[in-house]
């Protein structure tokens, strides 16, 4: 009962902010959070919430930490559009009849960027036309760190959660100067350029016990509103209900075969600033060596079709394993790449 109490609500959020966020389309603070890592589950079109194991899961479904054996460890490299570039790490130990613990570290590098101001925008005395550029650079920086706790109910349902701060600065200094016009002349008024929000993720996941089947939810950047000069506006948070099961491999669905394994991962994703989305994953592992993935993100303005793989090798005292994703963003934002490195320990 408890459960079917729990499933049930999930489901309620959903449908509740499948309306929220038909009114509040593109209005939401920190973007950054959007960027996921783990080269792995984005191959496979982020269907995420129900597949993800390891200690990746701090990213997607902490309640995935609990497949954590021993120890854990992985870095990924994004090279995002419009030359901006995203390192994380995460970490997770599993401390035995006291849960899993996680914990992660993400920080999105957009690059040094030249101030413009309009005031600036006049052509010189050799007839050069200035397009408001001052001279002066700044470099916008985003971070977030977090720490997650997983632990299995049962053997069948486990769940987990994640406390994280991200903080967000758009200017160096941490204050912007606006100079207003009134009756006395130019005025200057400082607005606070840099953010900071502690957020929540909550997530679970059950095993049916039906085949390999399972299901997963999660609640991704639930916290206070985000505030940097007057306004301010939510994180983006997001809801995660999805399901995933072998249709080839160990307790497959179709096919039972002890060297290769095909698994098919779907997930619904509703988040508060746009409509319904959709995430669609395919992975064929063989004998644990090496794995093809692919995906699809439906309804999204630019990303589509995703596709990648990677291999994993034994060596003294861990397991080492090295994938890779691409990601379309279409005609104008071009491709999206990421590497991740991942080992664990014996």
């Amino acid at each position: 009962m408890k459960l079917r109490t729990i499933i049930t609500v999930f489901i309620a959020c959903m449908v509740t902010m499948t309306a929220v966020a038909q009114k509040k389309v593109g209005t939401t603070s920190m973007q950054f959070l959007k960027v996921m890592p783990s080269a792995r589950i984005t191959a496979m079109g982020d269907a995420s919430v129900a597949f993800i194991d390891g200690v990746d899961a701090v990213y997607w479904n902490p309640a995935g930490l609990t497949s954590i054996q021993n120890q854990e460890m992985t870095a990924t490299y994004t090279l995002w559009i419009f030359d901006t570039k995203q390192d994380a790490v995460a970490y997770g130990i599993n401390l035995g009849e006291f849960g899993v613990l996680g914990a992660q570290f993400q920080m999105t590098d957009i690059g040094t960027i030249q101030e413009t101001k309009a005031s600036f925008t006049k052509f010189d005395a050799a007839g050069n036309f200035n397009p408001g550029l001052t001279g002066n650079t700044f470099t916008p920086l985003s971070v977030l760190v977090g720490v997650s706790y997983a632990s299995k109910l049962t053997d069948h349902f486990s769940t987990g959660l994640s406390l994280k701060y991200a903080t967000e600065t758009l200017w160096d200094g941490g204050t912007a100067d606006a100079p207003l016009e009134n009756k006395a002349g130019a005025v200057v008024e400082k607005y606070n350029s840099t953010a900071k929000v502690f957020l929540f993720d909550f997530g679970m996941r059950y095993n049916t016990g039906y085949r390999s089947v399972q299901i997963g939810a999660s609640v991704q950047n639930f916290g206070s509103q985000v505030k940097f000069a007057v306004e301010d506006y939510p994180a983006p948070l997001q809801f995660r209900l999805g399901i995933c099961g072998n249709l080839m491999g160990k307790d497959a669905l179709f096919i039972n075969d002890e060297q290769s394994r095909l698994t098919l991962s779907y997930e619904i994703l509703q988040p508060n600033d746009y409509d319904q989305q959709m995430h669609f994953g395919v992975e064929y592992g063989f004998m644990d060596l090496f794995c093809l993935r692919t995906g699809y993100k439906y309804n999204y303005d630019n990303e589509g079709v995703t596709f990648g793989g990677g291999i994993k090798t034994e060596v003294p005292g861990l397991f080492l394993n090295v994938d890779y994703s691409y990601g379309s963003m279409g005609t104008y934002l071009g491709n999206v790449h990421r590497i991740s490195v991942g080992v664990q320990f014996k």
